[in-house]
């Protein structure tokens, strides 16, 4: 009888583990898992419509940004979160024949919507790849600067995304990111929340500015520190008041 009892809170302990424990299918993507999760949630892709081109151009919203960027003849940019592209065609313009636009996205519809047009302006400087979640696929050491305008709040995996990213800089290459300073599933992100998703991949912070055209900021960041194995990545935590900081 004692026998059978303890044998029975054995099982019962182990099968209140197992419903503790974390499913092995969490959602996921198999390649993420070994990056920490991030606290904070993420905007719906595509539920929130950028102004369209014309309003954008209205207030000369791409040539602010790429003057700040100091995106010159010659550069090669990736253009992340691509979409239609606004931004493609005018980093093609910018960087001209010598230069090289990447644009990426993880839809694939857009991707083609995208060559269409890069196919009837003849843009022929520019290149588009697939990407997914938590990975830009970008080749290594290939780009002056990478622009993230308007999407990194719709990225779920932030510390595989970086991580990723950061071998396709150049030496001396920037990450450009314009967002808005609101909560993430607001189609936002506050600039401290970002300045520490960033900083926990070795990136610094060399400009920051917040201007109308943008509809929010500018941030700029370059490598810094080494990049820290995916175990060692310090995740950042909300608190409260929506402020970031490091564990």
């Amino acid at each position: 009888m004692f026998l059978s009892r303890r044998l029975s809170c054995v099982v019962f302990a182990l099968a209140l583990a197992a419903c503790q424990q974390k499913p092995a299918d969490d959602g996921r993507p198999e390649t993420s898992r070994e990056f920490p999760v991030a606290d904070r949630p993420v905007s719906r892709l595509g539920a929130n419509s950028v102004s369209s081109e014309v309003e954008r151009d209205s207030v000369n919203e791409a040539n602010v940004v790429m003057n700040l960027a100091d995106i010159r003849e010659g550069m090669s940019v990736a253009d992340i979160g691509a979409g239609e592209g606004y931004y493609t065609v005018r980093l093609a313009q910018r960087v001209g024949k010598k230069g090289r636009v990447l644009a990426e996205d993880i839809d694939r519809d857009a991707n083609e919507q995208l060559g269409q047009r890069v196919l009837r302006e003849r843009l022929e400087n520019v290149s588009i790849v697939l990407g997914t979640e938590d990975d830009p696929r970008l080749p290594p050491d290939s780009f002056d600067r990478i622009m993230l305008v308007h999407m990194y709040h719709e990225v779920t995996e932030p510390y595989a995304f970086l991580w990723r990213l950061r071998p396709a800089l150049r030496k001396g290459g920037k990450v450009i990111v314009v967002d808005v300073d609101r909560p993430t599933d607001e189609h936002g992100i506050p600039p401290e929340l970002l300045f520490c998703e960033f900083a926990s991949l070795g990136f610094r912070l060399t400009e920051f500015v917040r201007k109308p055209e943008l509809q929010g900021y500018y941030a700029q960041f370059e490598a810094g520190s080494a990049r820290p194995e995916p175990a060692d990545i310090v995740p950042c935590r909300l608190s409260g008041d929506k402020t970031a900081s490091l564990d």
